[in-house]
This record gives C-alpha cells, sequence and structure tokens, in this order.
C-alpha cells in the first residue's frame, strides 16, 4: 500500500480516537476506553471497509453513537471490540482475560454463530438471531450494540452491492425497525426506517424528501403561527416548557400514502407539535391551556401518561383545529418522558443505572414473552424468523377484563388475542366471548376501552380457522404450535408406515433398530424427526440405506421412489375378465394406472401376458402394431382388492394442513402408501400422496372430500 494512504489512513484513526476519548468525563473511564481503542486498532490492522477506510472507523463510529445514547463504559467498550472475534483471530477467552466478563460477554452476545453447517440462508440468520435474543435475555446492552452496529451499517450501505443491499435494508426493516419499535427506540426506528426505504424504494423515498424541503418554509411559517400564542399562553400560567415542531418521518409519511392511498399533499399530519415540561401535573396543565385554544378532536386523544405502551412510551396527544383551521397534532411529555420516547430502553441507564436493566420482567415483559418462545421445543430456525419478525404496531388499544385489569393488544385485536394474552391455555380453550356483556365471534375486533370476558372448554382446540383473524405473534404462534404438533404425528405416522414397508421390501427390516440407533450418521437429532421428514417427502428411503447400508446388493435397495412410486400390489390375475376366460397373466400399466371404473382396453404384449390401459393412455400409440394386439376387457372385481393411485394437491403452505388432508383420508377408510411435499416460493406447496382405493367412485368421493378443505386449492390424478 503506498504511503501516502497509509499515512492517511493513520491520520484518520488518530483523528476518530481523539475525538471519540475527548467525549468521556472521567479518567477510569478513558483508561478502560483507550485500552479498547488500541486493542481493535491492533486487531483489525489492514482490515479495509468497502468504503476503503479502515475498519476501526466503524467501531469508533460505533462506540461514539453508544454515547449519544448515554450507554455505560462497559457498553462504549464492548461497542470497540464487537468484531473482533468474528473478524479476526481474538477468542472470547482472550477478551475476557484482558477486559474482564462483562464485556467478554456483551461481544460474544453479537457475534454470529460459527464453525456450523448451515442448512440455508435462512437457517443461518435464525441461528444467529436466536443467539442473539438468548443473549439479551441475560443483558438487554447487546441488543444496543447490535442495534448502533445496523444503524452505522445502513448509514455507509451504499458502498455495497445492490443485491447485498437489498439483503440488508429487508432485514433492517422486517426485524430491527419493529424491534426498536418495541424497545421504544423511536429515534433510530425512524432512522432505520428511513434508511431501509431509501435503498428499498429510492425513487418513493427521494419524492418525499423532495416535497418535504419544498414545502419545509411554508411549514415553518404555520408552526411558527401555532407555536407562538401557545407559548405565550403558557407563559401566562408560568407553566415552563420548550416548544418545537417537527415533520414525521419520510417513511411514516411513506406508509400513510401507501397505505390511505393519498397524495402527499392529502395528508394533514405531516408535522406535530411538541411540548416539553418538567412535571406530569404540568402535562395535564398544558393540555388543558392547549383545549381553551382550541378545539380538539375527541377521537384523537390519547393519554399515554396515564396507560403508558407496552414499550415503555409516554406523552399526551391530542389533534386540535388551530385558529387557521389546520388539523395539528400536539404532543405533550416530560423531559425524562422525551429522552425514553427517542432512545426508549437506552434511557434508564441515564435515570436508573445499568444494573437494573440486567432484569428484563419490568421494563420489557412483551420480550420475555418472546423468549419464553423460542427457548421452547419448536426450534425449527425457518419458523423462528417468523417470531423474530415481531408485531410492530404503530398504536395500541386499551381492553379490560371484568374485575377492572388492564390488557395492552394491537389495534385489530379480537377477543381471542386477549384470551391469549391472558394465557395460553385461556387461549386454546376458548370457545365464546362477550365484549361489554353482549356476546360476540371470536372474530370481533376490539376498540379502546371494550370490557372483555371469556368462556373456556376442556375440549376446545386450535384450530387453523383462528388464524385468519388473530392479531398478535403470541395467538399466531400458540395455534401454529398445536397444529405442527398435529401435524408431526401424522407425519412420523406415516414415516413409520413408509420405513417398515420398506424395509419389509428390501429385506433388511431385521435392520430397524441398527438405523434408530445410527440416526446421528444422516443429521438428525432423534428418531421422531427422521420418521417425521420421511412422511413429508421430504427424504426418501432409499437414499437412507444406500447411506446406512452400502454393502447391501443395490436390488435390495429399491424401496419407494418417483420410478416406483405406483408400483403395483394387485395379484396378477384378479380384477380382469377377457371373454370370459380366466386365469390370465395380467399387468397394469404404470404409464396410466387404471382402476375399476376407467375404461379399460387390453394390450397382447410379448412376453408380458395381457397389459391394461386406459384408452386415452398416450403410451398405446407408441406401440407397434397396436391396433392388432389390442382386446375388449371388462372389471371384474369380486374379491376386496385394493389399487394403487396418485394425487397431485395444490394448497396454502399453512401449519396443519397436510394433517387436515391426511386425516380426511383416513375418514374415508382409504390407506396411505406414501407422501412427497415441495413447498413453493410464495406461500403455496405441492403435496403428491399415493394411497390405495377400491375403485373410481371411491377415489371421486375423495378427491370431492379433500377439495372442501379450506386451504386446498386442488386436487388431480396423476396418471403415471
Amino acid at each position: 500500500m503506498p504511503s501516502d494512504i497509509i499515512s492517511s489512513n493513520n491520520n484518520l484513526i488518530d483523528k476518530k480516537s481523539n475525538a471519540l476519548l475527548s467525549r468521556l468525563k472521567s479518567k477510569k473511564s478513558k483508561k478502560m476506553v483507550k485500552n479498547a481503542l488500541e486493542f481493535s486498532i491492533k486487531m483489525h490492522q489492514n482490515q479495509k471497509r468497502k468504503s476503503g477506510e479502515p475498519y476501526v472507523v466503524h467501531c469508533i463510529d460505533v462506540a461514539n453513537i453508544l454515547i449519544d445514547w448515554n450507554m455505560d463504559i462497559t457498553t462504549i467498550a464492548s461497542a470497540l471490540l464487537h468484531d473482533t472475534v468474528e473478524d479476526t483471530d481474538v477468542t472470547i477467552e482472550k477478551i475476557s482475560e484482558s477486559f474482564g466478563d462483562d464485556v467478554a460477554f456483551l461481544v460474544d452476545g453479537v457475534t454470529k454463530v460459527d464453525n456450523i453447517i448451515f442448512k440455508s440462508e435462512e437457517h443461518k440468520q435464525a441461528e444467529n438471531f436466536t443467539k442473539l435474543f438468548l443473549s439479551l435475555a441475560k443483558d438487554l446492552r447487546v441488543i444496543i450494540i447490535k442495534f448502533a452496529d445496523r444503524l452505522n451499517n445502513m448509514q455507509t450501505i451504499e458502498y455495497l452491492s445492490p443485491k447485498k443491499r437489498k439483503e440488508i435494508a429487508t432485514e433492517t426493516k422486517e426485524i430491527f425497525v419493529p424491534l426498536a419499535h418495541r424497545l421504544g427506540m423511536a429515534s433510530l426506528k425512524w432512522d432505520l426506517e428511513d434508511l431501509s426505504l431509501r435503498c428499498l424504494d429510492p425513487k418513493g423515498y427521494k419524492s418525499i424528501d423532495k416535497k418535504i424541503s419544498e414545502s419545509s418554509k411554508k411549514s415553518s411559517v404555520v408552526i411558527d403561527n401555532i407555536i407562538k400564542p401557545v407559548k405565550k399562553e403558557l407563559k401566562k400560567y408560568k407553566i415552563k416548557s420548550d416548544i418545537f415542531g417537527r415533520y414525521k418521518s419520510i417513511s411514516s409519511i411513506y406508509r400513510k400514502i401507501q397505505l390511505q392511498n393519498k397524495k402527499f399533499e392529502d395528508i394533514y399530519d405531516l408535522y406535530a407539535i411538541r411540548i416539553i415540561v418538567d412535571k406530569i401535573e404540568d402535562c395535564y396543565l398544558a393540555l388543558g391551556v392547549i383545549h381553551s385554544m382550541y378545539t380538539p378532536m375527541q377521537d384523537r386523544f390519547k393519554d399515554f401518561i396515564a396507560t403508558p405502551k407496552t414499550n415503555g412510551y409516554q406523552s399526551i396527544h391530542t389533534t386540535v383545529f388551530t385558529s387557521d383551521k389546520r388539523l395539528t397534532e400536539i404532543q405533550i411529555r416530560t423531559k425524562e418522558m422525551d429522552n425514553t420516547a427517542e432512545i426508549g430502553i437506552a434511557a434508564h441507564w441515564l435515570y436508573k443505572g445499568s444494573e437494573e436493566m440486567k432484569d428484563i420482567d419490568n421494563q420489557v415483559p412483551w420480550l420475555r414473552d418472546l423468549l419464553s418462545i423460542m427457548s421452547g421445543e419448536d426450534s425449527e430456525p425457518e419458523r423462528m424468523m417468523e417470531l423474530l419478525k415481531i408485531d410492530m404496531f404503530e398504536d395500541e388499544i386499551f381492553i379490560f377484563t371484568p374485575k377492572g385489569d388492564l390488557i395492552k393488544l394491537p389495534t385489530g385485536s379480537t377477543p381471542l388475542d386477549f384470551a391469549f394474552a391472558i394465557h395460553s391455555d385461556i387461549g386454546s380453550t376458548c370457545v365464546r366471548a362477550k365484549v361489554n356483556k353482549k356476546l360476540v365471534p371470536l372474530s370481533y375486533i376490539l376498540t379502546n376501552g371494550d370490557i372483555v370476558e371469556v368462556e373456556t372448554d376442556k375440549n376446545q382446540k386450535p384450530n387453523s380457522g383462528w388464524l385468519n383473524f388473530v392479531k398478535t405473534s403470541r395467538a399466531s404462534h400458540v395455534i401454529n404450535k398445536y397444529l405442527r404438533n398435529i401435524e408431526i404425528e401424522e407425519s412420523v405416522k406415516i414415516g413409520n408406515e413408509i420405513l417398515e414397508k420398506g424395509l419389509r421390501k428390501a429385506k433388511i427390516y431385521n435392520q430397524l433398530n441398527d438405523i434408530k440407533s445410527r440416526i446421528e450418521e444422516i443429521n438428525y437429532k432423534n428418531f421422531n424427526e427422521f420418521l417425521s421428514d420421511l412422511g413429508r417427502g421430504r427424504i426418501i428411503l432409499k437414499d437412507v440405506i444406500a447411506q446406512l447400508f452400502p454393502d447391501i446388493r443395490a436390488s435390495k435397495n429399491k424401496t419407494s421412489s418417483d420410478t416406483d412410486f405406483l408400483k403395483s400390489a394387485r395379484s396378477e390375475s384378479e380384477g380382469i375378465n377377457l371373454d370370459g376366460v380366466r386365469n390370465l397373466v395380467v399387468d397394469y400399466a404404470k404409464c396410466c394406472n387404471p382402476i375399476p371404473g376407467d375404461k379399460v382396453v387390453g394390450y397382447i404384449s410379448r412376453g408380458r401376458g395381457l397389459i391394461i390401459h386406459r384408452p386415452s393412455c398416450n403410451s398405446l400409440s407408441s406401440l407397434s402394431g397396436v391396433k392388432e394386439r389390442l382386446v375388449p376387457v371388462n372389471w371384474d372385481i369380486k374379491k376386496d382388492i385394493s389399487f394403487k393411485t396418485k394425487l397431485h394437491i395444490t394448497c396454502l403452505d399453512k401449519a396443519g394442513t397436510l394433517h387436515e388432508i391426511t386425516e380426511t383420508i383416513a375418514k374415508e377408510n382409504i390407506n396411505i402408501l406414501d407422501v412427497k411435499t415441495d413447498v413453493n416460493i410464495g406461500g403455496s406447496a405441492d403435496i403428491w400422496i399415493v394411497c390405495t382405493v377400491r375403485d373410481l367412485k371411491s377415489l371421486n368421493n375423495l378427491i370431492k372430500s379433500i377439495t372442501k378443505l379450506k386451504n386446498v386449492d386442488a386436487v388431480e390424478r396423476v396418471f403415471s
């Protein structure tokens, strides 16, 4: 590297380092941060970012963000070291030895999972976020460092490829923005949301940004015309206040344009007036003054001081008609409330100290619920990601139990959400609900102040229909978990049948216990997980046998697969009558798989006897001398003979759908032989089921029954 570039980089690092240290007050703080800074500079030596800057500049910038958020010295030092374990040869043990256990824990918490073979990118992402969440359960500072890291990465994202920018922006929008909202970090939420929008819809972002700039002068005049008389009136009542107006974030304006299908000019609440006072009682005095000056909109008044939001947000919101007939939102809060509103959970370090923040119960109970869900038995990584995409409610409603207990729910919630919010068991067994003493459906949309009571029945179980109207992730998770468990039970049962039949067919049934004991060799944690995948068609038994028993002759390994999926279980001479002649050597064509009730024709083959086809079978046209060899035949079913057939089902990829299908088949007294599934992009799935039927009538009845299922789009018989 040329000496002038090295010199320039060193100057940049020195400048950034000195600026960082100058922001620290105590000598002890400076010493700890300086040691971490020097260690980070040494470890990241010669590493560059995509921008060309020394990598350690990113670490310094992250530390500066945390100083802005009033974080403690341990967190700031950890930020300087947050990428050393992931990107250099440093170990967690070395960090602990040099900087203590607290710093080591925080660094480990934000370090991505390593030394694991991931099934997919989604699996990798899920494992990393699961680790992050389980770490922040012990210390919330883990997520705050991660927030600062993500904010700086988004601020410098323009140096990455378009594909990478889109991936990171999407992840930020779907996970980090909702998390920031739920932790009450409004300023961070707006910044991340705007930065994500700039990547995902640059035209939309620039359009709104330009319109805000163009209308800023006019808006400043409007805001001043509101602020001046309010300030004068508050002063008259000796209420100390700081009043200012601001535009709402670009992303929030963008969202309103999209959801309300309006133009920028048609949105009235583009900005809000904020009044900051010293004491809570001053908030209500100021509210009285505002309402004496301007007419309020009653349905737009919200008192989040008396009933704080679940993320700790407190403020009074009122929307009034100003003297020039403009609708304007005014927010009134104390200085402490304003700090909490801007930097959320991080503000508690400023007021209460970091030690109290290790207990998440009082600060973020929703996070405790999430962690409880994540720590459960249901740990499929791809499904875990859905939990991490947490509900982001802009608005909440306050619902009461008959005893007066307050339950906070997102707007659009139902009595069923209310029941699950009280307890999972109450939600799972809920049969009816009353709202304000009137009986309502479980899908009824609740409104602010409703009093809800629910009735339960121990025989009630969750069903897939509930997923169509519940709003909260807690309710969705419990319902999905129940349905998945039912589906897993069914797939394990099917898988066990496939395994036993396949082993008997391969004449190695005596190896069943050997397979059970060697299940880890084929990357399964337990035998039921293996059976479930086998039952869902995710793996093929012959491949498993070939892997575990390579010495077994190939001829013995032939089990259920695509090529022999529909080999007949019928006897060779039963079921067909040729002009009254019996005991024929009969075979059934695999190309069209006829069953009793189908129109059929016999083809006299050379050496294989009589082959039964459907007249419309495409294969007949390719047979030599076909016309001379065709003979009329008819069905002659006198014994209880079953015939294999194959169905292709197109359906929604929802938990419980496979269970509903297999349950429907079982009710028709039809035996399932094999199942294969394939999940498509966009939320649909294809399922192929091989089953045995007596005749065409029973098959058609089965198709009708499956077609009636809610999540099923189409059912068709497959002839090959």
